[in-house]
């Protein structure tokens, strides 16, 4: 064990010992690096990583770290892509202990599965494979889901995703400890279950999932999306969603860890087991707005998700991120979960070796799978041989028809250029999961380019609704500097991913400061869906947003940039 930063630390490993037992409480170097470096960004040194396995545990933990002056970041899966799940370097003025949920994964169902408890570690592949004996499915499917991130995770970042009738994860009904400006800790219980008054007695009680029926509110009305799906057809002169929005910050939803989560109650949906896939391609970017317009505009439901890549994106994807497609494909999401765990494992491992690097897993499964065989669906492969820019389209079996027929039209019009069809089932799922390997491949292209490249830099940006102007064009001097550039996202709700590899000797916090002054000329809101992490700057409106939750700023101190220390110093 590292040696305290500061006294009043003390005594505090021995306390968290007898709460959890020495097992669960890790404290080497080696032991803790899985849960202190970030999947892309983030690495620093803590007095403690914590394994509590019941929400009483948690609880009491979070009583040690207020007596003993400890900052706690209360971590699930460290899936996030910015940061925010762990320390950065800062200049923190007390030490560090990692609260890790993932041994408190329990999920209790509620009104015949229209409802869901999750539990603070449990994951959305967990929710998904709960959810579908009873032919329902949670807010976010694939994405976050495949690569095991928490449902807690999902709601303290307002997590967007393709899911264009779903809108943010979000949710009112949570339970969360508090910790006021005296230091006092409050459980707030606003699940909408009655689980009586004693906060030991609450939470035990949740995670058995003891209550009767006439302890539950009442579930909202039953249907496949939310209000978001009208918002996101205003052509308004500003984003559908972003971390800032106020719209979705309450308690848990957006807090980015300035609460401590036990639970959240979230809504799930009607599984749409009868859809449609068509693939989209053009070389105009121009088409893709105004055929998006198109789908705004036409009655009906809008398509379940609309993500755009460009055929480079493509390219890179078949062959940086070979690996997650490929095991997507042939052997599902539970076994990519667990990849994904060992690899973190193995790069934490070897990162504590001589002559090592943090990424060597990386190196090895891109080796490995490059020897994989396997073959694009001769359809994908001619568009992505035609056109520059293409987009894929899931909608409801019962807008088969009609998509075709709008498809039809727009692309007969003399004014418009491309190409569409309809994907038989094993297009479908090649493209799906293509467009979910781009998601990788940039990170991965970087692992296989350290001796070129200096950093990534990456954005995950809202454009504005009613942008017409949407795909991004570098200024000479800002391409130059760049070794890499990959633009894919969610076309509907113009939430773009932007990720680029800056050279060897580029200063990559310059250059992200340069390239995000551009975005936010054009009205663009970064971040849009990861959260500020150890990444962005949060805003003013949003640091006293994190104030408010955490007036002594123990809970992820520093997140967004803001100040790591004590009161908010």
């Amino acid at each position: 064990m590292r040696t305290p930063r500061n006294p009043r630390s003390a005594g505090a490993v021995e306390a968290f010992t007898e709460i959890m037992g020495r097992k669960h409480v890790l404290t080497s170097a080696r032991a803790t690096a899985p849960f202190t470096t970030g999947d892309r960004f983030g690495a620093g040194e803590v007095l403690a990583v914590l394994r509590p396995g019941s929400l009483v545990d948690m609880w009491r933990a979070l009583q040690v770290c207020v007596d003993h002056d400890l900052i706690v970041i209360t971590q699930a899966a460290n899936t996030g892509l910015t940061g925010g799940s762990g320390p950065g370097d800062q200049e923190y003025d007390r030490d560090i202990v990692i609260l890790s949920t993932l041994r408190i994964d329990q999920i209790h169902l509620l009104h015949d599965a229209r409802e869901a408890v999750c539990l603070a570690g449990a994951t959305l592949f967990s929710l998904e494979d709960a959810l579908a004996p009873h032919g329902r499915e949670p807010h976010s499917v694939i994405g976050s889901t495949s690569v095991g991130a928490s449902v807690v995770g999902g709601i303290a970042n307002n997590s967007g995703g393709t899911q264009i009738r779903k809108g943010p994860a979000y949710t009112e009904q949570a339970i969360f400890a508090r910790v006021d400006e005296r230091g006092t800790i409050h459980l707030v219980n606003h699940l909408g279950i009655d689980l009586g008054t004693d906060p030991t007695h609450i939470l035990d009680r949740l995670q058995r999932g003891e209550w009767d029926a006439a302890d539950v509110t009442p579930p909202p009305p039953d249907s496949t999306g939310t209000a978001y799906a009208e918002h996101v057809r205003e052509l308004a002169e500003s984003p559908a969603r972003f971390n800032a929005d106020p719209t979705f910050l309450h308690e848990a939803s957006g807090c980015a860890g300035k609460l401590m989560v036990f639970a959240v109650r979230t809504r799930t949906f009607p599984l749409e087991k009868d859809k449609a896939t068509f693939y989209i391609g053009t070389d105009r970017p121009a088409d893709l707005e105004s055929l998006r317009r198109a789908f705004l505009a036409a009655d009906g439901p809008l398509p379940i998700s609309g993500e755009y890549m460009s055929s480079h994106a493509f390219d890179l994807a078949v062959e940086y991120g070979k690996d997650t497609y490929v095991s997507l494909k042939h052997a599902g999401s539970r076994t990519l979960v667990r990849m994904f765990a060992l690899k973190s494992w193995a790069n934490g491992v070897f990162a504590k070796l001589s002559g090592m690097g943090p990424s060597v897993a990386d190196a090895i499964s891109q080796k490995l799978f490059s020897l994989v065989p396997e073959k694009i669906p001769a359809r994908l492969a001619g568009f992505r041989d035609r056109y520059d820019h293409h987009l894929l389209v899931v909608v409801s079996g019962s807008e088969r028809e009609g998509t075709a027929r709008l498809l039809e039209e727009f692309f007969a019009a003399p004014e418009h250029e491309g190409a569409f069809f309809e994907c038989d089932a094993e297009e479908a799922q090649s493209a799906t999961l293509i467009r979910f390997g781009v998601a990788s491949a940039a990170s991965r292209f970087f692992v296989m380019h350290r001796a070129e490249a200096s950093a990534m830099v990456t954005f995950d940006v809202a454009l504005r609704r009613d942008d017409e102007d949407w795909l991004e064009r570098l200024p000479p001097h800002i391409a130059e500097q760049l070794l890499e550039s990959v633009y894919f996202g969610h076309f509907f709700c113009h939430v773009l991913h932007q990720d680029h590899v800056a050279k060897k000797g580029v200063d990559p916090v310059a250059l992200k400061q340069e390239m995000t002054a551009l975005l936010e000329s054009r009205g663009a809101a970064v971040p849009a869906e990861h959260n500020y992490g150890r990444l962005y700057p949060a805003p003013a409106p949003m640091v006293e947003h994190f104030q408010q939750l955490d007036p002594l700023n123990m809970f992820n101190a520093g997140v967004g940039e803001t100040s790591p220390r004590r009161r908010w110093a």
